[in-house]
Parts: structure tokens; C-alpha cells; sequence
């Protein structure tokens, strides 16, 4: 029997070896990403308007994971692979953080107000802290064009307007617009941020909350429409006070945003949806 190697033999070496080669860029391209993502940043999309004014539904933000350490929460879906916390770090206050809800098994994104032993509450719509009130300055107000984004918003939460409320509505000179009041706050480490305040609610007036030890205490900047930590943790609602190994990461630069009018079939919505004017703003 002879031992030559056929061209069909060849073909077949040089195949198997190509496919080798293929599995082995898969398998270091997925290692890549995993330790990019656990490690150096991570993809956020915003799916409420907790957040108004900063941050629209449809914006595309990079969370950089590094800033408070790392926990089983920074690792891809939660895996259990990092003890406790690991190069440990306290966000400021301001700090817009993302991190793990405390009854809700999925991501949250808001600002960090009160730190551990702070005393935080509202008082007619006034932050205090540390019995305190935080400066808040009337600016003109927030005028947000009406966008499929908020179209859908609206219907699945039931809601007869894609504003808070029809009172805020506007015809403008390209469309409808919602008016909210809006506010800069200061904090006492001289933060400063925008809010929005739409009218007396419930959540404007509450008790004083002392953040424990190893929590953090946090806010939507859209004060009247955020489930935060001004209410008791559930799985649906509020949050309560956060664990600090919750935390995940902190909001770094917006990489896309889309006012979600785009369709799959129309390749040019693509880029007329997107909102190109936000793009690479840094936090």
C-alpha cells in the first residue's frame, strides 16, 4: 500500500486546519470581549425617562466597570466568579452609576445622592442633605420633541400622552413637544446637574432616610417619574437603599442614540434616526 499523500488528502489536512484555525480566532474573540466587558466597559441602552434631561430613551451609553471594583454583578450575566468585591471604590455623589436592583434581577442607571451615614429627604420638592437644602435654580425649561421612543413609552405604560401628562404638551414649529420645568442642583461637593420638576407629587415630601453603612442612596434627575431609592425596594418599584457591591459601573460617554423611528426595510431611517448630535458627549 503507498503512502503518498493524494490532493483529496491535502484538501482535507488544509481544511481541517483552517477550521481549527477559525474555532481557535472564535474562542480568543469571545475571551476578548468577556474581559472587555467584565473589565474595561460595558453597553447600556435607556429604556425610561428617569433620567430626563440628561438621558433620553434610545441613548447608547459606555459604562465604565473599573471606577468602584468589581463584583459577580460586572461579570456577563451575573456569573459567580468574583467573591465578595473585589478593588473596592465609593462612588461620589453625582456620580450617574449603573448598577444590579436590589428586588429587580436586571441593570438600573441613576445618580448617586447620598453616600453611607448621609441624611437625605425632600421637602416641597427641595433636596435636603444632611438637614441642608441643596441649592436649586430655576433655567429655562426642558422642550423634548415627541419621538416614536416616547409614542411606544406612552402606550405601554397607558399613558394617554407621550409627555408626563397632556398639560405638558406643545404644538411646535416642527411637531409636538413636551414643556417641563427644569432645574440645576448643586451638591455639596460642588456636582452640579439638571432636574426636571414637574408640580407637587408624593415622592416631593418624604421622611429622612439615613443611608447605612456599605449602601448608597440614589435619584432620577427626572424627580416626578423615577422609581428610586425614595421608595421601598420591590421587584417592580422602588429600590431602596442600594448595596454598594450592586454597583456596576459609571456612566462614561454616549456612544449612540436613536429617536426610534428607524425601520429595518428603510435603510435610510437608520441614519435619520439617530441622533448624531448627542454622540460622544462624556459624563
Amino acid at each position: 500500500m503507498s503512502d503518498e499523500v493524494t490532493p483529496a488528502h491535502r484538501k482535507d489536512k488544509k481544511d481541517k486546519k483552517q477550521d481549527e484555525g477559525f474555532f481557535a480566532f472564535l474562542l480568543k474573540l469571545v475571551v476578548i470581549v468577556f474581559i472587555f466587558r467584565s473589565f474595561f466597559y460595558s453597553p447600556f441602552n435607556i429604556p425610561s425617562e428617569s433620567m430626563l434631561p440628561r438621558l433620553l430613551i434610545g441613548d447608547y451609553l459606555l459604562a465604565a466597570k473599573w471606577p468602584y471594583g468589581y463584583t459577580r454583578y460586572s461579570l456577563p450575566f451575573s456569573m459567580p466568579l468574583i467573591p465578595g468585591r473585589i478593588l473596592p471604590d465609593s462612588p461620589e455623589r453625582g456620580d450617574v452609576a449603573i448598577f444590579r436592583g436590589t428586588q429587580a434581577d436586571f441593570d438600573l442607571i441613576k445618580r448617586v445622592i447620598g453616600l453611607p451615614g448621609d441624611q437625605v429627604q425632600m421637602r416641597e420638592g427641595q433636596l435636603f442633605l444632611n438637614g441642608e437644602a441643596v441649592p436649586k435654580r430655576r433655567i429655562a425649561d426642558f422642550l423634548q420633541p415627541v419621538t416614536q421612543n416616547m409614542l411606544e413609552a406612552a402606550a405601554q405604560n397607558m399613558r394617554s400622552s407621550p409627555c408626563a401628562d397632556a398639560t405638558f404638551e406643545e404644538r411646535g414649529s416642527n411637531g409636538w413637544i413636551c414643556r417641563y420645568p427644569r432645574f440645576v442642583e448643586t451638591l455639596p461637593n460642588a456636582v452640579s446637574y439638571e432636574v426636571l420638576d414637574l408640580g407637587m407629587t408624593q415622592p416631593d415630601n418624604t421622611a429622612v432616610y439615613t443611608v447605612p453603612q456599605d449602601h448608597f442612596f440614589a435619584m432620577g434627575d427626572n424627580r416626578d417619574n423615577s422609581q428610586d431609592s425614595r421608595f421601598p425596594a420591590t421587584p417592580t418599584g422602588g429600590l431602596g437603599y442600594i448595596p454598594m457591591d450592586h454597583l456596576i459601573g459609571k456612566a462614561h460617554v454616549m456612544m449612540f442614540s436613536t429617536d426610534g423611528s428607524a425601520e429595518w426595510i428603510k435603510p435610510w431611517t437608520w441614519f435619520t434616526a439617530a441622533r448624531w448630535d448627542r454622540i460622544g458627549h462624556t459624563f
